[in-house]
């Protein structure tokens, strides 16, 4: 999320944001629940999706031990911004001191600019930069949702900014080539019985909303107990 001027939120307005998710969890944007029945076999996925993890952006999948954190999330999704930007910071410290299996599931059911931002996620982290970009698209997310603002040369200068600014880059946004991968990503979603972003499972048991997202100390304690 940002200010006005382009500078991004600071985290007490990021709390606030994760508070008004707790309060207002009817609002929740809601995922379609008609999708396929089979996943595209056929379908590219990024270097780093795993099929075996719901053909999620997936990280130290080679942990055994350390607890398993799967988030489901749609990069127009205000509140994903704000869970973002809440735990952000945390998670990427578990992914870094291989503390934590995450798997990052892509959404796109609010719209195009949902699907080319899945996308273009997928095409940066084929070049090791999916945090980075990750992060990125959540601090400068538009205020209106479908607004036209993630445009793919505005999405390729997000990659640059992120340090990704091959050829191949450029033409994975402009082909789409991971769409297919974004729709088996629904799919799985929806056996999950994923109806709302964020979605958030701890060791394969989805965490509650309402108690476990509301404060930074709250979540850490969900990751504690598994």
């Amino acid at each position: 999320m940002t200010k006005e001027d382009g500078s991004p939120k600071r985290d007490n307005f990021t709390r606030n944001l994760v508070v008004a998710v707790v309060v207002g969890v009817v609002l929740l944007m809601l995922v379609p629940t008609l999708v396929s029945k089979k996943s595209d076999n056929s379908a590219a996925i990024p270097a780093i999706a795993s099929v075996k993890d719901g053909y999620g952006i997936s990280f130290n999948t080679d942990l055994a031990s350390a607890p398993k954190i799967d988030i489901y999330e749609d990069f127009q999704c205000p509140y994903c911004a704000g869970f973002e930007g809440l735990t952000g910071e945390y998670i990427d410290g578990l992914i870094k001191n291989k503390e934590a299996k995450v798997v990052y599931h892509l959404m796109s059911f609010i719209g195009l600019e949902s699907l080319s931002a899945a996308n273009a996620a997928g095409c940066a982290a084929d070049d090791g930069k999916f945090l980075e970009f990750h992060k990125l698209l959540y601090a400068n997310q538009p205020k209106t949702e479908n607004s036209g603002t993630w445009t793919n040369e505005y999405l390729k200068a997000a990659g640059q900014g992120v340090g990704v600014s091959s050829q191949k880059f450029s033409s994975c946004i402009d082909d789409l080539k991971y769409a297919n991968w974004t729709k088996n990503i629904a799919n799985e979603a929806g056996s999950k019985n994923v109806n709302s972003t964020p979605t958030i499972f701890i060791n394969g048991k989805k965490i509650d909303n309402a108690k476990d997202l509301v404060s930074l100390d709250a979540f850490k304690a969900a990751v504690a107990k598994g």
